[in-house]
């Protein structure tokens, strides 16, 4: 499951795993992260015509780094 998060967010993975966390903690640190921010990086999210239109679940705490790739993917869009 961990190898499945960290293809879409090798960063966080990489970085809790150098932090010490074990893989079962590093799992449950960004598991919802890496579904959320693959729906934004897959472009779910790119036509929505306003913030209530977005589902519940397409918000997650996200560092500047984790939006600043959302925003290069959606502008490549």
């Amino acid at each position: 499951h961990c190898l499945a998060v960290r293809a879409v967010c090798q960063r966080e993975i990489d970085g809790d795993r150098g932090s010490g966390y074990s893989w079962k903690i590093t799992l449950l640190r960004n598991y919802w992260k890496s579904k959320v921010k693959q729906e934004w990086l897959s472009g779910k999210y790119s036509n929505i015509p306003s913030q209530h239109s977005l589902p519940e679940k397409s918000m997650y705490p996200m560092d500047a780094d984790t939006w600043g790739e959302i925003l290069e993917a959606e502008l490549e869009r």
